[in-house]
């Protein structure tokens, strides 16, 4: 029986381009497991969602990024897809909304690219963690330990590789938001 998530809220950041199956299937799951999402984003009343190389469906945005605060959500989700990782990187605002959660030991998980934002919010540090295989390098040179397996789990951090591993994802995140806050999960990682 899967984890109850009655009553917590969990933040959806994302931005133009995100991998739409890793927004849509891990938010399903999510919420029939009793948990209130909401989409994040830096992009003004709808977000674009892809389907690898081509455009999908557009997504109401719940919060915009500039009112969203960390401690409003009890855990986050970061969908990849290529584009979406990469703009939310360069956004402060986004870096800092994701180490927030890190900072709060509060559970993340990141699937496919979306593990470049973590190495500008600088949590990869010390880690074991997956991605999408092209994110290796970039990932150990963070410091991270990357491993190509399925779905890792990390002191409260879950992270997979791509869309075929999001079964296995979503029974790890449920589990660990459903665990809530790891004490660990500021200790590691985690500079002054």
């Amino acid at each position: 029986m899967p984890a109850d998530l009655s009553g917590l809220r969990i933040a959806i950041l994302v931005a133009e381009g995100f991998e739409q199956i890793e927004l849509t299937e891990p938010k399903r799951a999510l919420e029939g497991s009793g948990a209130k999402t909401q989409i994040i984003s830096p992009a003004k009343g709808r977000v674009q969602g892809w389907n690898h190389f081509e455009k999908g469906d557009t997504f109401s945005v719940d919060v915009a990024l500039e009112q969203a605060n960390s401690r409003d959500f009890d855990a986050l989700l970061l969908p990849g897809g290529v584009a979406n990782p990469d703009q939310l990187r360069v956004i402060p605002k986004a870096v800092r909304f994701v180490r927030d959660f890190f900072d709060a030991g509060k559970p993340v998980a990141a699937i496919c690219h979306a593990p470049w934002t973590l190495i500008d919010a600088d949590v990869v540090r010390g880690r074991t963690i997956t991605s999408w295989p092209s994110l290796k390098a970039d990932l150990i040179n963070a410091g991270g330990n990357w491993v190509d397996e399925e779905v890792v789990t990390d002191a409260g951090l879950v992270t997979s590789r791509k869309p075929a591993d999001i079964p296995v994802f979503n029974r790890k995140m449920i589990e660990e938001f459903a665990e809530g806050k790891h004490n660990q999960q500021r200790a590691v990682g985690i500079g002054p």
